[in-house]
């Protein structure tokens, strides 16, 4: 029998080195620096049980346990989006651009977040961030920054409308994911919905007629997350600026500009040039960076919203000022990377990645696919894709690999679509199909 394979009995488990003899291995003493002595001797002990258990032999403890250690001390774990939903919101929505990822690590340190080195003074916090969004949204007067999408519409219901009437229409009371909805987010603020129009239709006067001294003001919000077809009317943000109270517009999916290949999302200057006094929106959709949210509009109103004292609970971190700073000044994001790919090149890739994986034994095949935005923007919108087509085992495999693969399985056949996987690396989607494979 493998020794391997043998409970360690009485002797065996007076041969399993104690956990301070252990711990001062020099790959387990390193690693106590970079990771913390805890997670260490966390690693160590699950060793020492396994040895225990007779699954490895005592000799072999402060290898195993080594082999346990996670990469990092924190317990997230990387992933390759192969699903196909560019903005996967259980995989963290928008990753981080190379230039993002630069400017957090920078971040990090010790900076001058709220410091004027010129002068030792205090300076306005995230100065330059705020520059830099006015730069690509001039029809903005002032912009604001707050921890996520969310969290922008509840501070401008907060300082605009306390005990005061919001005016919205049915057809825009919607459900953000994870069970919050719109109209509970914002009557926890206090604030009292006043219901226009119905789930279908929806017109400005409906608006008009509900409008008086008790509003707050008039919010539309984009269904960014399903589409209403068919007999259906609603206002435009055109149509409601002249009822005599501010018009804020949520379009959530956080696009600063038009964007051609998504004609029916909203956009930041196109909501303010139309006549929104205030337009709220996500930070890590479309936009391509870091979860916080964006508040833009009429410098009154933002001033408004900064000043309250709920703006302090919502305050983003010198890392989240960054990386968004590096996401509005810099390259292309890898959202919009994945977003204009390029079909014809994404069935090259597949079909060199699936000859690859078939000269190694792999049943893999080049199949067409369809990919999503996903993240709650651009429902309906469907991008040509292509994808490697595997046996469906392979889908649990991957998942639990390293690195972590996450494909989609349809009709009995895991999916790696290449659509929101960046070129560089399909390499290491083949060495972990491999690994899978074995």
């Amino acid at each position: 029998m493998d020794r391997a394979a043998v409970p360690a009995g009485e002797d065996g488990r007076r041969r399993i080195a104690r956990t301070d003899v252990l711990l001062a291995d020099p790959r387990l003493a390193a690693a106590a620096g970079r990771l913390g002595r805890g997670v260490v001797k966390a690693a160590v002990t699950g060793a020492q049980r396994r040895a225990r258990a007779g699954e490895i032999p005592p000799d072999a403890v402060a290898d195993a346990a080594v082999g346990a250690l996670p990469p990092t001390a924190s317990g997230l774990r990387p992933v390759i989006n192969a699903t196909g939903v560019l903005l996967h919101t259980n995989l963290g929505r928008a990753p981080l651009s190379d230039a993002a990822r630069e400017a957090v690590a920078v971040a990090s340190g010790a900076t001058d977040v709220e410091l004027d080195l010129e002068t030792g003074r205090r300076a306005r916090r995230g100065r330059s961030v705020l520059a830099a969004l006015l730069e690509r949204v001039p029809q903005a007067e002032a912009a604001h920054i707050v921890n996520n999408g969310a969290a922008a519409l509840v501070l401008a219901a907060t300082a605009l409308a306390p005990g005061r009437e919001i005016v919205i229409s049915r057809g825009e009371m919607v459900e953000i994911g994870d069970g919050f909805r719109i109209p509970e987010l914002l009557a926890a603020t206090g604030a009292r919905l006043r219901e226009v129009g119905t789930t279908n239709r929806t017109s400005p006067d409906d608006y008009a007629a509900a409008v008086g001294e008790r509003t707050g003001f008039i919010l539309k919000v984009h269904p960014s997350n399903f589409r209403i077809e068919g007999f259906t009317r609603s206002a435009g943000v055109a149509e409601l600026t002249g009822l005599g109270v501010p018009v804020v517009a949520d379009i959530g999916s956080g696009l600063l500009a038009p964007e051609p290949l998504l004609p029916d999302e909203p956009d930041a200057a196109s909501m303010l040039k139309a006549g929104a006094h205030l337009v709220t929106a996500s930070g890590d959709k479309l936009l391509g960076g870091p979860q916080c949210g964006l508040v833009l509009g009429r410098d009154d109103l933002v001033r408004a919203l900064a000043r309250h004292p709920l703006a302090r609970a919502l305050r983003v971190d010198k890392m989240t000022l960054a990386a968004l700073e590096a996401t509005v000044r810099g390259p292309r994001t890898p959202t919009e990377q994945a977003l204009r790919a390029d079909a014809a090149a994404l069935r090259e890739r597949a079909e060199r990645l699936a000859a690859r994986l078939r000269l190694d034994g792999v049943d893999a095949v080049p199949v067409e696919s369809e990919a999503a935005v996903g993240g709650g923007g651009a429902p309906g919108v469907v991008l040509p894709s292509a994808a490697v087509a595997l046996p469906e085992p392979f889908a649990v495999r991957l998942r639990r690999g390293d690195p972590a693969v996450m494909g989609r399985v349809e009709d009995g056949r895991c999916l790696l679509d290449l659509r929101a996987v960046p070129p560089g690396q399909d390499d290491a989607v083949a060495d972990a199909v491999r690994a899978a494979a074995r």
